[in-house]
């Protein structure tokens, strides 16, 4: 009986820790990449989507696919614009923008499990997308690298 006990005691708690919250995706984050470049424009500090969102909090680990399918397909249109126009004006805040999301989406994508993985090498691709495979300057590193440490911290 005390086994039974304990065993049923045991999937309360798996079932308490397994919330459907895990898997909601807030509903900022299944907005345009348009709102993800303006919310950017904030990368020099903590950048939040409407409603104070964080972008690290818009990858879950049990997000519905079709959700997941929305939220990747506005990152990565996002950084793919963002690093058409760093690669225009380098070292500018465009290349801030852009790390502060490829690192807001490595912070997210750590704690779910691998079911991000692909979602997270499109947006380094997309960041580090050069025409012919040209080398990015050190000035686009730079900020490119501020923006990343920043995402790290606060993303």
């Amino acid at each position: 009986m005390r086994t039974l006990a304990l065993a049923a005691g045991a999937v309360v708690i798996a079932a308490a820790g397994c919330s459907s919250d895990d898997a909601a995706t807030p509903d900022a984050c299944l907005a345009p990449a348009d709102a993800y470049v303006e919310a950017l424009h904030a990368a020099s500090r903590a950048v939040t989507l409407v409603g104070g969102t964080p972008i690290s909090s818009c990858l879950t680990s049990g997000q519905d696919p079709a959700e997941l399918s929305q939220v990747g397909k506005a990152m990565v249109a996002a950084a793919t614009r963002l690093n058409a126009d760093a690669r225009r004006e380098p070292g500018s805040e465009q290349n801030v923008a852009l790390g502060y999301l490829v690192a807001a989406a490595h912070k997210g994508a750590e704690q779910t499990g691998g079911i991000h993985t692909d979602l997270v090498r499109r947006l380094d691709a997309a960041a580090r997308f050069s025409p012919g495979g040209e080398p990015l300057s050190g000035s686009f590193e730079r900020a490119y690298s501020r923006g990343f440490s920043s995402g790290q911290a606060s993303g």
